[in-house]
């Protein structure tokens, strides 16, 4: 393949209404274009031809970038990675203040491929030849310092091209390689796009590709096989406590390697005083529930709390816990722990063991939610320690720490938490 790349000079600044594929077919048909040619447009002049050029604002561009995200990834000082609801992960939303007049932003197309799409029809009924349109912007990458241009609409060309099963140039079969096509034309056009040029758009000549079209979002990674979804700072806040689960059974490596992060937490005298019980049976989970709910009813009635309070406060806890196709009971003992002879220095010994457990709880908590899986610690078990060891059938050692429901997520995300006022959690002296 043989690749040239030629800018389109000459546009004019662009207005909200302005015929964007009228104001291109001009230079395109002094280049010559023809069938198979690529055009490549800048997300800029696109979002200003669809009015996706807003005003700052007293508030400036935090507001925007708040609007325009659909989650944060990470954070650091005033910049944010966000993923925004067409699922690109970009600083600051795509929120950008370059290349438009003072006091204004440009946000990112509503739909891309759409705009990509209509941009292709247009050209093609303007100047009777066949071509493909992609839309770009300037991202950053994980891991390499720089930007790059990127494909966010794609027309009329594969954004991914498969070549898994097809073989190298030693006959050995492709596993895993799918290359991104609108991404490497993006990042072509860029070379004779720089940004102080106003040259918002090119063509590459010489692209050819076998498979059918496929839009951009198709460059989009699926939820589940992103690897790097948060920073760890931005998981920690972005865990929930999550009380329904979505379909399908928890892996157990997925558990496994989080009872391996949850055994990392601070433990006191050189111990590791916890052990995990993963239920993932139906037997072994209505076992347990059974003893629990038993356990809480005479409690209960013991109280002298009426009948139908309790079976309310049962069937409310059964709709998290039987509803979860995991449980997971976690357990401390004390053997480790150093004899004092006066009450005080005795209890604080013990509390050492009980924050330790908390820490590896917290951790386990994490651990899923960094694999994608949903969670909710439950105190039940602390009250019923007899019943669940006798069930789980654990010596008299460990003592029970409640219970964490584990389970798919549901579709998705959830709000995100507003920012915390720290007026009553945090002195300095």
């Amino acid at each position: 393949m043989s690749v040239e790349v030629l800018p389109l000079e000459g546009l004019p600044e662009l207005r909200p209404g302005d015929d964007l594929a009228a104001l291109l077919a001009g230079p395109l048909g002094s280049l010559g274009a023809r069938d198979g040619d690529v055009v490549v447009v800048t997300q800029k002049v696109v979002s200003k031809a669809e009015g996706r050029v807003v005003a700052a604002e007293e508030s400036g561009r935090a507001a925007w970038v708040e609007r325009e995200t659909a989650r944060v990834v990470a954070r650091r000082g005033d910049l944010v990675i966000a993923e925004t609801r067409h699922g690109f992960v970009c600083a600051n939303a795509g929120v950008d203040e370059s290349n438009v007049d003072a006091g204004f932003l440009s946000l990112l197309p509503e739909d891309p491929d759409a705009s990509a799409e209509r941009l292709r029809q247009d050209l093609e009924a303007a100047l009777g030849v066949q071509l493909a349109v992609v839309i770009t912007d300037t991202f950053g990458r994980a891991w390499r310092a720089g930007v790059v241009n990127v494909a966010i609409g794609c027309a009329g060309l594969p954004a991914l091209v498969d070549l898994r099963g097809s073989q190298d140039d030693r006959g050995r079969a492709l596993e895993a390689t799918i290359v991104a096509l609108a991404d490497e034309v993006a990042a072509a056009a860029g070379l004779v796009m720089p940004k102080a040029g106003r040259v918002p758009a090119a063509i590459v000549r010489g692209v050819s590709a076998d498979t059918p079209p496929l839009p951009a979002s198709a460059l989009v990674r699926p939820r589940e096989e992103d690897l790097f979804r948060e920073s760890p700072l931005t998981a920690i806040s972005a865990r929930r406590t999550i009380r329904s689960f979505g379909p399908g059974d928890v892996p157990r490596e997925a558990v496994e390697e989080a009872i391996r992060a949850a055994c990392t937490a601070p433990a006191p005298h050189h111990t590791r005083p916890w052990r995990f019980t993963a239920l993932e049976s139906g037997t072994a989970r209505r076992a347990l529930l059974a003893a629990i709910a038993e356990a809480w009813r005479a409690d209960l009635r013991a109280d002298g709390t009426p009948e139908e309070t309790i079976a309310r406060r049962v069937s409310r806890s059964d709709a998290v816990l039987g509803a979860a196709p995991l449980l997971i009971v976690p357990w401390v003992r004390f053997d480790g722990a150093h004899p004092y002879p006066d009450a005080e220095r005795a209890h604080a010994e013990q509390e050492m063991f009980l924050l330790s457990a908390g820490a590896a709880i917290q951790n386990l908590l994490l651990a899923l939610h960094a694999q994608d899986l949903a969670s909710c610690w439950i105190s039940s078990t602390l009250f019923c320690q007899e019943e669940t060891r006798a069930v789980l059938e654990v010596d008299e050692g460990w003592f029970a720490l409640g219970t964490i429901a584990v389970g798919r997520p549901l579709e998705g995300e959830p709000a995100a938490r507003p920012a915390l006022e720290l007026d009553g959690f945090l002195s300095w002296r």
